[in-house]
């Protein structure tokens, strides 16, 4: 039997240590909602929407000497990762553009177990690419006549 993996890490800058407590208590109702319990009227439904796909966790950190976040998984959690994200970032009104990347693996070699994607994630858009819908692009562009 082989585990499959999809790993990221990131960490995102916060104006302050309210937002800090906000976020980490806002990932921890995320967290109890994936599990099945649940979760304040007030949770957002933008969030409620990824419950399924809340695999990831989140750590107090300082990122450029001000409070912060990180994110990271091996378990994936990508989609409800970016909803996260820019839950936070529409909230607080940061002006960031937070990027990440993650990595599928496997701990056997399997013929589907490789690859992995990237996020640009800001206040307005989320925008994701996996590097399968990369080579399904390219095969199909490669095959269409010019």
């Amino acid at each position: 039997m082989a585990d499959y993996f999809t790993n990221f890490s990131l960490q995102l800058r916060l104006p302050d240590e309210a937002a800090q407590t906000y976020a980490l208590e806002l990932h921890r109702q995320g967290t109890c909602l994936w599990q099945g319990e649940d979760v304040p009227a007030d949770y957002p439904a933008a969030l409620r929407e990824h419950h399924e796909d809340w695999s990831f966790e989140v750590e107090a950190d300082v990122v450029e000497e001000q409070p912060g976040l990180w994110l990271h998984s091996s378990n994936g959690g990508i989609d409800a990762a970016c909803a996260f994200l820019q839950h936070l970032l529409q909230r607080f009104k940061l002006p960031e553009t937070v990027t990440f990347e993650w990595s599928h693996d496997c701990s056997k070699p399997r013929v589907d177990a490789y690859g992995g994607g990237a996020a640009i994630v800001t206040a307005r858009k989320i925008k994701a690419m996996s590097s399968c819908a990369w080579l399904r692009k390219q095969v199909a562009a490669h095959k269409s006549p010019h």
